[in-house]
């Protein structure tokens, strides 16, 4: 019976957490609790994908539609991903929420909304999927207006309004699944058929282009990424990281189960859905580029950089091919390690320094040589600048792009992925060089550290060595991704 159970533990066990939390008055007792719940989930996750029942219902809404777990490839990759970064920021925080009113309430939906992701991970159909969808958007919300500002309530607003508007075009697709797919359970392959769909074909593909533009939203595609670089920086850093290590990686899962679990990449490959999907992400990435090259707060520049980053994931789940979907996972995992670990440093420089714009930065490698060095390092990873985690993962993709063939995307989508590195070396390593050869005319005289304590640091590190051990040792991460890729696109 406990192999059917230990499904629902990791969702269950953190909303416990939380409300404990919340109840909680000493900060010491509350990290305590807190911390335990993180490190405790994450190993109960563990447990849950590797002895667990690979199915569970939770209950039969209709006698057609059940709400039920499966444990399965891609459930195993974003769990585990999930309650390892929750965890390692969530002991960071420690430290930062010293400085941010109502920690209490902070914990309480940060925790919940960690039950809620393993829950959206375990999904086995798209209505238990949207279930946990939907509830994700409105648990992460509060982490969005924390501050209560008027710049906080204002991207809380528009967080809300982004997200059930995309929510809306999955739930339209759903309904197309629903009446032309053969189950709406995830299968490997599809679950569309040419006796379900028969004469129906084109309105379905208007169906599941709808879910891609919809769960998209959440991944920062564009045209709908405007929520992103409003929400992040006025979230506490904590939550901007998860917002975007892990957050953004939600929609990139709906996306994943929507073409390659419900669809199939037979069904899209070849058709003006992969044409616009494609012309969509690199777009996406071109313009995040951009955008954060030339934004002078730096927490709104690592928000457009995630803008980017996010739809290299995208582009290479478009190419339909082995090679492209190793590269996406492979950089699911890069950019949730490199972009926590940047929001991190950019809160543990905000949070000891105060200061919040790029130009304010001179000296910082030398206030907070531990910091800027794992910044540095996770930059390089970002850039695609060997031997770390993310050139294996550009190098996949760029693979994935050369393999779509005689179109102009075979040469497209190289030439669009060399630009964002250029441009985000651009905007990421004159932090670096700038805070440790800040020059001559720089009063040496003025700098004084300002390290953070252990409880910083300690997640700071961990997730700056696994930038290089994962690009020094891929094999592992690569050979899953390989196995994922050949059951779902099968020679």
């Amino acid at each position: 019976m406990w192999h059917n159970m230990i499904l629902l533990f990791p969702v269950i066990l953190p909303v416990l957490a939380g409300f404990a939390a919340w109840r909680i008055e000493r900060r010491g007792t509350r990290n305590a609790l807190v911390g335990t719940a993180l490190i405790l989930n994450a190993l109960l996750t563990f447990l849950a994908i590797t002895t667990g029942s690979e199915q569970f219902v939770l209950w039969q809404i209709t006698e057609k539609v059940p709400v039920f777990f499966h444990v399965d490839g891609i459930s195993k990759l974003f769990a585990l991903l999930i309650s390892c970064m929750w965890a390692l920021v969530g002991i960071y925080s420690f430290e930062y929420m010293q400085h941010e009113e109502n920690e209490g309430r902070f914990y309480l939906f940060y925790m919940i909304s960690l039950g809620v992701l393993i829950g959206l991970s375990f999904s086995g159909n798209l209505v238990t999927m949207y279930m946990f969808y939907e509830l994700m958007t409105l648990m992460t919300l509060p982490l969005v207006l924390h501050e209560m500002s008027k710049e906080a309530i204002a991207a809380g607003i528009k967080y809300l309004l982004y997200s059930v508007f995309g929510a809306s075009l999955a739930l339209l697709g759903i309904f197309f699944f629903f009446r032309y797919g053969s189950t709406i359970a995830f299968t490997p392959g599809g679950v569309l058929t040419a006796e379900s769909m028969a004469g129906h074909e084109k309105l379905m593909q208007w169906g599941v282009f709808a879910m891609i533009v919809g769960f998209g939203v959440k991944a920062g595609m564009f045209p709908l990424h405007g929520w992103l670089p409003t929400a992040h920086p006025v979230a506490p850093a904590p939550a901007s990281a998860v917002l975007s290590g892990v957050i953004t990686k939600a929609g990139v899962l709906g996306v994943i189960r929507v073409v390659y679990y419900l669809a199939g990449a037979d069904f899209i490959r070849g058709t003006w859905i992969q044409t616009a999907w494609l012309t969509l992400a690199l777009i996406t990435v071109f313009m995040g580029s951009m955008l954060a090259y030339r934004e002078p707060l730096l927490k709104k520049r690592l928000a457009y950089s995630t803008v980017s980053q996010v739809s290299y994931v995208l582009t290479g789940l478009a190419t339909l091919n082995p090679l492209g979907f190793v590269g996406a996972l492979l950089h699911i995992v890069s950019h949730s390690v490199i972009k926590n670990t940047l929001f991190m440093s950019a809160g543990a420089v905000i949070c000891k320094t105060g200061k919040t714009r790029v130009d304010e930065l001179r000296g910082i490698g030398k206030q907070m040589p531990v910091v800027i060095w794992c910044f540095t390092i996770v930059s390089a990873g970002l850039i695609g600048i060997p031997p770390t985690c993310g050139f294996v993962s550009k190098w996949f993709l760029a693979g994935g792009a050369l393999q779509l063939g005689e179109t102009a995307f075979s040469w497209v989508v190289p030439c669009v992925l060399l630009v964002s590195a250029i441009l985000t070396a651009g905007y990421l390593l004159p932090i670096t060089i700038q805070g440790f050869f800040p020059g001559h005319d720089f009063d040496y005289a003025t700098l004084e550290k300002k390290e953070p304590s252990w409880i910083m640091l300690v997640p700071l590190l961990t997730l700056a060595a696994a930038a290089l051990l994962l690009g020094v040792f891929p094999g592992a991460l690569t050979g899953f991704a390989d196995r994922l890729a050949v059951l779902l696109m099968p020679v």
